[in-house]
């Protein structure tokens, strides 16, 4: 007998040595880094008023809540919506600047970035948002937008701090967070005329909604967006305002939890635009207005919702003013 507690305690002391030396090594290493691309499409984006136009309706929900500084400049700012436990998070520099922004990366290369999460450089930007189910109309569009003469990406050299990722966000870059395959099929617009394929479009791969309305970050299929955990389903805690937490909302059509019963089409077109609830509270950060996209494209993301498998899952909100507001 004190033979097998002694193989076991040898066994138990060497899986956490072994574990002891993963982690440290995590911990040294940091992101990992992937070798230089060699597959980036050779393109030269045309810039036109209309791509510029469109650009900026995505870049208004993308890039400017993230990247956009108090002077409404994409300089980068400390993301406070991030939860701690990740770490301490600022967006990068993604002005026209040629030393510290994109001035100096090829359309190629933002389109593959945009698409992949992997630089030129084969770092890999582990908590940047990747779009694998844009079209390839609307990427393109990013990209003129970001080369346009517009306001917020002007050159400008300011930069924030470099991120401080904790060790938890370490294991995730080694483990859960990959870099995705460039797509090797070309991306088609939804049918406008289909309501259902116009608004999954519009909330899965514009608006990146279900990232924040489901069950968690950690368990999102990105190239398969349905797949994830709790899909619309809410419960993922957020900072809000003045660092309160805030539970992302149920989008399901559940009777009991979600918001079938709760919101018009009509109410729902209002909350997403303008950030209104149907009793005239106001949605709080970090759900901001989106005033860009249209009636129709709200009002398709409403219809395809109710097709997503009901999810019941009571959201509270642990603040005393949230749940005020949730109740009233």
């Amino acid at each position: 007998m004190k033979r097998v507690f002694k193989i076991t305690g040898i066994v138990l002391g060497s899986l956490l040595l072994v574990l002891g030396l993963c982690l440290v090594y995590v911990a040294t290493t940091g992101v990992p880094t992937y070798e230089q691309p060699n597959n980036i499409p050779q393109i030269k984006v045309e810039i036109t008023p209309k791509r510029v136009a469109r650009g900026e309706v995505i870049a208004q929900i993308q890039c400017m809540e993230c990247h956009a500084d108090k002077n409404n400049r994409l300089t980068g700012k400390h993301m406070n919506e991030v939860p701690a436990v990740f770490g301490t998070l600022y967006s990068k520099n993604i002005t026209q600047d040629k030393e510290k922004g994109i001035g100096n990366w090829t359309d190629g290369e933002l389109v593959y970035f945009l698409r992949t999460g992997i630089r030129r450089d084969g770092t890999y930007a582990a908590v940047m948002p990747q779009f694998p189910n844009m079209a390839d109309e609307d990427l393109l569009s990013v990209v003129a937008w970001l080369r346009s003469d517009r306001f917020p990406v002007q050159a400008a050299s300011e930069e924030p701090p470099a991120s401080e990722l904790s060790l938890v966000s370490k294991i995730l870059a080694h483990t859960l967070l990959k870099p995705l395959p460039y797509p090797q099929t070309f991306v088609a617009m939804p049918d406008s005329a289909d309501p259902i394929a116009l608004g999954k479009y519009t909330a899965d791969a514009v608006g990146d909604c279900y990232a924040c309305h489901s069950a968690s970050v950690l368990d999102l299929d990105k190239v398969h967006p349905e797949r994830s955990k709790g899909y619309y389903g809410g419960g993922y805690e957020m900072v809000g305002e003045n660092g309160e937490p805030i539970v992302t909302a149920n989008l399901t059509f559940d009777e009991e939890t979600g918001i079938a019963g709760k919101y018009t089409k009509e109410q729902f077109i209002k909350a997403v635009k303008m950030g209104v609830r149907p009793d005239g509270s106001i949605i709080r950060q970090p759900m901001t207005p989106k005033l860009g996209l249209t009636d129709q494209e709200v009002g398709a993301i409403y219809e395809y919702l109710k097709t997503v498998p009901k999810v019941k899952n009571k959201i509270v909100q642990n603040s005393t003013e949230a749940q005020l507001a949730e109740n009233k």
